[in-house]
């Protein structure tokens, strides 16, 4: 409201030079960006981007900033992880005040601990400013939490592929017996394999699954499905990366809960979302 008081002035921490700070910018939609990663873009002089990072995040960036694009893309040359986190170190070296921005969370499944590990062995120091990340914040934009006390009681986060690129090396039968919840990053070339795993160690094929491309952004894409039918489902649809994969009851909630409809005029498809004695039909 334009009568509302002014905000109380904070004190912003100042980058130096020499210094790299390790920056998440949340799911992709530049309202999700914390403050504290505004204020590292008015400063900055080197800015070490992912592929992931809006455009008009880029913008808030100070004039005369240089953008360096560093972001993986599959099936194309991509920057090495190692030679990413060199370039930090020798950035830093030269006296620049280096802003390393990350889609999501830095420590979030974004290699951002090993970028940090980098410099602590080369002695350059750095700031981490956390951000929203996918499995969070992504699914609250589509109308999922991934915590609600009459659902689910635990959510487990799991990364979808191994160094390798292959299925990781998870207790698999012990997430389906402990985790009512399980979201998963980078899993859409595995699902398949996730999904057998699951089923095999007891999850029924029928348990609801959604698959969230591009959260947050404007063309977000939702796909609603059962672990059984995922993959031929994600297929059919022709969703690709990047997005993330949640499994669990806790998908049913959305039925109620999903309020990009209601901002659009359109009916909540069931006002009595599941929980005890509730039960919901999956998709």
């Amino acid at each position: 409201m334009s009568d509302s008081p002014p905000l109380p002035p904070a004190d912003w921490p100042v980058m130096e030079p020499g210094w790299v700070w390790l920056c998440g910018a949340g799911p992709g939609d530049p309202g999700l960006m914390s403050l504290h990663a505004l204020n590292a873009l008015r400063q900055a002089e080197v800015i070490v981007h992912d592929a992931l990072v809006a455009p008009h995040i880029l913008g808030w960036a100070r004039p005369g900033a240089e953008l360096v694009d560093v972001g993986k893309r599959g099936g194309r040359p991509s920057p090495k992880q190692h030679e990413i986190s060199l370039q930090l170190v020798e950035l830093a070296r030269a006296g620049r005040r280096v802003l390393r921005l990350k889609g999501g969370d830095p420590f979030m499944f974004g290699r951002g601990s090993e970028e940090a590990r980098t410099l602590v062995r080369h002695r350059v120091p750095f700031r981490v400013i956390p951000g929203i990340t996918a499995g969070i914040g992504g699914l609250a934009m589509a109308g999922i939490p991934v915590t609600d006390r009459d659902v689910n009681q635990a959510v487990t986060f799991v990364t979808g592929h191994d160094p390798s690129g292959d299925t990781p090396p998870l207790d698999w039968a012990a997430l389906a017996r402990a985790s009512p919840v399980i979201v998963i990053y980078m899993g859409m070339r595995t699902i398949s394999r996730i999904a057998e795993a699951l089923i095999g160690a007891g999850r029924a094929p029928g348990e609801p699954v959604a698959v969230v491309r591009n959260a947050s952004l404007p063309d977000q894409q939702v796909l609603e499905t059962t672990l059984a039918r995922a993959a031929a489902d994600i297929a059919a649809a022709g969703l690709s990366a990047p997005a993330v994969i949640v499994i669990g009851r806790a998908v049913l909630l959305r039925q109620a809960l999903e309020w990009p409809a209601m901002a659009a005029g359109q009916p909540t498809r069931n006002p009595e979302p599941p929980g005890p004695g509730r039960p919901a039909e999956a998709p």
